[in-house]
């Protein structure tokens, strides 16, 4: 899977005296990023002006982290292990910067932040500060994968890691606060998904400091037996280390990391040969040490170690109060840097010995950057694609194509595609994934159950947290997935896609980090597939929410057939640093407009006029009726059909978009097309009757600065739903092909004095659809069974 790391031994002893030496040292640099704006070797007495204007860190459980950092170290170097280090309290950045730098990752990644004193004030200079770096842990730190921000989902993060790669060890941080998430709740499933013999090992570091933010940390309370309790019953062996004298609590890691890992390595041995337990548990350390240790034990008069006001910055008012200023330099000095450093301000030489060497630093991990990543073997779409006798008729298997394509991907591809997806494969026709690997299951089966298997492809757990939290890991490190969700719940890992979308754009700044897979959402079922359930089934806004985020990152995909969709679904799996959200997939049956050339030529324009559904081929349009989504465009189609057979003289033309983003303006977004060829498209001065998938308001917020905006009519979901007939949901929002004849024709001049009677007829019609679905339950057949009409257009031959 991965090249073989570079050297691990540095030379240590791996002492008490080394692992203090070490953890004083990224203390001290992590004190000092807080602080310090100059002097960061204390060559002179600390005044005023060497301290920041603005103090912004969280110092609280910086501590920890460096201690678990240097423990952590010390195993690499003796037992040549490749590690990740996950830091759930992402805040606490400045220690892991700290780590960085001592172990020369940070100064290869960032040249201007040197080994030396230059360096070091450059290190302090920047952090949290305008121009420089974030107080969190984003993309500029080598060895991060995980950022912090919305705390909950390290744990998920280090378990989507390792999957697949069984000589990784993720080791990951869990704050205290964090773990009161709901999120890290679930996450501690984890054993039951990982395998012992070929993914890598996660060890989960629960830090209990004590305190959150502002009070108590709800597992820091807990009784040590029921938390070990709980602990145990997600399938744990939790290992203690406690206490806060730093001789004693470095005596205690050392010997529980090496009863840690020896316990692992027999778990692994045990698993590969068929011996012993068949889920044994794996350790899990709980490290109880003060919260924000080693810094100002009081302050005012007021405990500050071991206390929630250690949780961001114990001395608040340097620069203007005296007695906080001697405060802080004795703090800095408490750690005696001038034996941890050189007089130039580069790592002494213990200092240098007391980390691995090359890949084998975590901050240095390769498959942290991406460097371990490969492509996707991926079957041709031609060989899924479904025919299509005659455009807008249904194809026989389309409902199945997508879930066929994604089992032949996922046989190409044992160790570089996982598929994720809370629940719903059967439900939605993918379950042709099910008949080459089955759903990850490491609990007990019964006999009635199939399609549990401890290698199975498919992560299939009620948590869209959990599916996204897992699937990012395996991208982060280089690894391929989709996520299958409904539309509607997708809302649940709303700010997950933000905090993504944001890694993938800061990501793209750093040269060092090569861009990894793309996060690939397919959402189904959507809005208008909800006949069996009911408005809380029924909410088209994620498209919204990421289309409001970063144009260089996010993408959003509605295609209107069964081959669209498969030629879609391939340039997103092909696609790096990107979040693509496809929506449909749907296991009802549809109609087919495009052949498997005709729907590549289409989606890779994104948008185009079907001049095989149009009837302004040989002039000007009347109207024009757009179309973006599935059913929109069925929809859209049948009202084109209305309007031949009422107004046959009618110029109409028909446009299809894929991509909504072609419709910005080419300086919002790197798809947007120009004014000449959008007007090409919707002539100007011509009414536009334009249904959407989902709310209206988008498309006009996408096009409001394109010319001929004021003849732009969209039709989309108005928040209308209920348990109800497939058309019946269209017309409740307005964009059934009734409704959007009429839109039309009271949009063209020329039919004015024929408008009352077509109103009349359009409205009959959609009366009588209404009475049907309430008496009998179902749409009735000319909607139900409808289909293009054939000798309906000038050519048959559908064209983009």
């Amino acid at each position: 899977m991965t090249a073989a790391p570079t050297s691990a031994t540095a030379g240590t002893t791996g002492s008490v005296a080394d692992l203090d030496a070490w953890w004083r040292a990224a203390n001290y640099l992590a004190a000092g990023q807080i602080y310090l704006l100059d002097n960061p070797l204390l060559t002179e007495p600390l005044l005023p002006q060497h301290i920041k204007p603005r103090l912004i860190g969280h110092w609280g459980s910086v501590p920890g982290i460096t201690l678990t950092y240097a423990h952590l170290n010390r195993v690499i170097m003796h037992r040549r292990r490749r590690m990740l280090f996950v830091c759930g309290p992402g805040h606490g950045a400045a220690g892991l910067n700290a780590a960085a730098w001592l172990e020369g990752s940070y100064s290869e990644r960032h040249p201007e932040v040197t080994e030396d004193a230059a360096g070091m004030r450059e290190l302090f200079r920047q952090f949290a500060f305008p121009g420089g770096v974030p107080g969190c842990a984003s993309p500029h730190l080598p060895g991060s994968i995980h950022e912090g921000g919305e705390l909950g989902y390290s744990l998920a993060h280090a378990t989507g890691a390792v999957l697949d790669d069984p000589d990784l060890v993720a080791a990951c941080v869990i704050g205290d606060g964090e773990a009161e998430t709901g999120t890290l709740a679930t996450s501690w499933n984890a054993p039951l998904f990982l395998r012992q013999v070929h993914d890598g090992v996660v060890l989960p570091i629960l830090h209990l400091n004590g305190y959150k933010a502002a009070g108590p940390a709800l597992l820091a309370r807990v009784p040590r037996r029921d938390l070990d309790g709980v602990l145990s019953g997600y399938g744990w062996d939790p290992i203690h280390v406690e206490g806060d004298d730093p001789r004693s609590v470095h005596l205690r890691y050392r010997s529980v990391l090496d009863e840690v890992f020896d316990r692992l390595d027999e778990i692994r041995e045990h698993a590969r040969l068929h011996i012993g337990a068949r889920n044994a548990r794996p350790p899990l350390i709980v490290l109880s040490t003060p919260k924000g240790w080693t810094g100002p034990v009081t302050v005012d008069e007021l405990p500050v170690e071991g206390t929630a006001r250690a949780h961001e910055v114990p001395l608040p008012g340097v620069r203007d109060n005296a007695e906080h200023l001697a405060l802080l330099e004795d703090w800095l000095r408490s750690y005696r840097p001038q034996e941890l450093f050189e007089p130039d301000g580069a790592p002494a030489q213990q200092i240098r010995q007391l980390h691995p060497e090359g890949d084998f630093r975590m901050s240095a991990a390769p498959v942290a950057h991406g460097r371990t990543q490969r492509d996707l073997r991926l079957p041709a779409v031609h060989e899924h694609a479904v025919r299509v006798r005659a455009p807008g008729s249904p194809a026989e298997h389309g409902s199945r194509a997508l879930g066929e394509y994604l089992r032949d991907a996922l046989v190409a591809n044992p160790y570089e595609l996982l598929y994720f997806s809370p629940d719903e494969q059967p439900s939605e026709r993918l379950e042709a994934i099910l008949e080459v690997t089955g759903r990850r299951w490491r609990a007990g089966t019964r006999d009635s159950e199939d399609r549990l298997e401890t290698n199975g492809r498919v992560f299939d757990v009620l948590s869209q947290q959990l599916c996204q939290g897992w699937l990012e890991g395996y991208l982060r490190t280089g690894r391929h997935g989709v996520l299958s969700t409904s539309e509607a719940f997708a809302h649940v890992v709303d700010s997950m896609v933000v905090q993504h979308a944001k890694w993938l754009h800061q990501s793209a700044q750093f040269p060092w980090r090569e861009p990894i897979p793309s996060l690939n959402y397919l959402l189904t079922p959507h809005v208008w597939q909800q006949d069996r359930n009911g408005p809380a089934h029924q909410d088209p806004g994620f498209i919204d929410h990421v289309l409001s985020k970063r144009p260089e990152v996010c993408r959003v995909y509605l295609p209107p057939d069964t081959n669209c969709l498969l030629h879609v679904l391939q340039h997103c799996l092909r696609s790096r640093g990107r979040v693509n959200v496809v929506v449909g997939g749907s296991g009802r049956s549809a109609l087919q407009y495009l052949d498997a050339d005709q729907a590549g030529r289409h989606c890779a324009e994104g948008l185009g006029v079907w001049s095989w559904a149009s009837s302004d081929l040989h002039g000007s349009p009347d109207v024009v009726l757009a179309c973006a989504g599935d059913v929109p465009t069925r929809e859209t189609l049948a009202a084109a059909a209305l309007l031949r057979e009422l107004t046959p003289a009618l110029g109409v033309r028909v446009v299809n978009v894929v991509d909504p983003t072609r419709l910005f303006p080419p300086d919002r977004h790197p798809h947007g097309i120009s004014d000449t060829a959008y007007t090409e498209i919707f002539p100007q001065y011509r009414p536009v009757i334009f249904a959407y998938h989902g709310y209206p308001w988008l498309i006009h917020q996408l096009t409001y600065r394109r010319p001929g905006h004021d003849d732009l009519h969209v039709f989309g979901f108005r928040d209308n739903g209920a348990t109800t007939t497939p058309f019946q949901m269209c017309a409740m929002n307005g964009i059934d092909r009734y409704h959007l004849a009429l839109a039309a024709l009271e949009q063209v001049p020329r039919v004015a004095d024929r408008i009352g009677h077509l109103r009349e007829q359009l409205l009959e019609w959609s009366s009588r659809a209404h009475d049907y679905a309430r008496r009998f339950g179902t749409d009735p057949p000319e909607i139900r069974d409808w289909q293009w009409p054939c000798g309906a257009s000038d050519a048959m031959a559908p064209t983009s």
